[in-house]
């Protein structure tokens, strides 16, 4: 079982691994790292949802790591430009609260 740690520590975790892997890549490298894991994504929904079959040779790929791609890659991004993603997502929690508060009812 995996233990809950707080966003926080999984930033500083990831830097950690980071710094003993030979370093952040440059901040461009780093955005087409996620952009590619974007499209990674993309295509086995579109695949799921019945838009695209899949090739032959190609194998399903679980949407779940491709998330946590994702989130890894954008965690770099922050590092890299020490963003605290913790006050950052609770500040456009509160954006969506207050902007979006009757918009759906």
């Amino acid at each position: 079982m995996s233990e809950t740690k707080s966003l926080a520590s999984i930033q500083e975790k990831i830097d950690k691994f980071i710094e003993n892997h030979g370093g952040y890549w440059p901040p461009l490298s780093m955005l087409s790292a996620l952009m590619e894991e974007i499209g990674e994504l993309a295509r086995e929904i579109n695949h799921l949802e019945g838009f695209k079959p899949k090739k032959t040779t190609e194998t399903q790929i679980d949407i779940g790591e491709e998330l946590g791609d994702i989130l890894f890659a954008i965690i770099c991004l922050a590092n890299f430009y020490n963003i605290d993603l913790h006050e950052k997502i609770n500040e456009i929690i509160d954006k969506y609260r207050n902007r979006d508060s009757t918009r759906f009812i």
